[in-house]
């Protein structure tokens, strides 16, 4: 899959899931933007491509943040005079806990990363894209929210997720005619740092009884999925190998979503 000209913005580039797409990216020629709250973790990953003879810019931006954001697209714009890519990676698990003990800030919070970010990054990224002629954006949803509700107290996170899988088929329409792509990328269990920034409380109390068949996730014998199990199918969604693909939620789970 060759990237050689290509420009693309990857949120949450740091670590996990957008560090492997990052790296994946670069190896197939692209110029990457890798855009992340820490911005340390951002210029590991693009020095990590530089010393690989790749293109890289570590961008520092909380997604929620309106200016942050415009100033970290214009910083891209600047660089590399096009975006041709977006991946809207980044996000958190946030508070799981009973729907009546989670507090409205703890809702907010959720729904500003995942959601008003995931706008966000697109709200300013697509210009650009459309200003080169079209491209491919991929955003990261889950399988909560979209064909899973059995784990206890994610309301927040399953809210947020259903609407980035809506967003994505609503906006895989409407920039149909500006040759933009848009879908959506649904892992199940992945081996991330993403339970860093999960607080469950009181999950138990809201709890449903499930019995699994042998493993939980059938494909690998309930082993999760790495980083790069879930970047493989991004960048695939990315490529001209999926110029026919656009508006469709991608389950990248194991089958783990079909027994739960």
């Amino acid at each position: 899959m060759d990237f050689t000209s290509k420009t693309v913005l990857v949120t949450g580039g740091g670590s996990g899931i957008g560090e492997a797409v990052a790296l994946q990216l670069a190896a197939g020629g692209a110029r990457v933007a890798i855009l992340d709250r820490l911005v340390q973790r951002a210029q590991t990953v693009a020095t990590r491509i530089g010393s690989s003879h790749g293109s890289a810019m570590a961008l520092e931006a909380d997604v929620s943040d309106e200016v942050e954001m415009s100033a970290a697209l214009q910083m891209v714009a600047e660089r590399y005079g096009r975006l041709d890519g977006i991946v809207a990676n980044a996000g958190i698990n946030g508070v799981w806990a009973p729907i009546d003990e989670l507090s409205v800030e703890e809702w907010d919070r959720t729904q500003q990363i995942n959601l008003r970010g995931t706008f966000l990054t697109l709200n300013k990224g697509v210009p650009l894209m459309k200003a080169a002629g079209g491209g491919a954006v991929v955003i990261v949803s889950s399988i909560n929210g979209t064909r899973t509700f059995s784990s206890a107290g994610a309301t927040a996170y399953s809210a947020a997720k259903a609407g980035q899988a809506a967003m994505a088929l609503q906006l895989a329409l409407e920039l149909a005619p500006h040759r933009i792509r848009v879908n959506a990328v649904c892992p199940g269990k992945t081996t991330t740092a993403i339970g860093e920034n999960t607080t469950r409380r009181n999950v138990e109390a809201v709890t449903f009884p499930v019995t699994f068949p042998k493993g939980d996730i059938p494909l690998i014998d309930g082993e999760a999925a790495t980083p790069q199990d879930i970047a493989d199918a991004i960048v695939l969604l990315l490529s001209d190998r999926a110029r026919h693909v656009t508006g469709t939620l991608l389950f990248v789970d194991g089958g783990q979503s079909l027994v739960r």
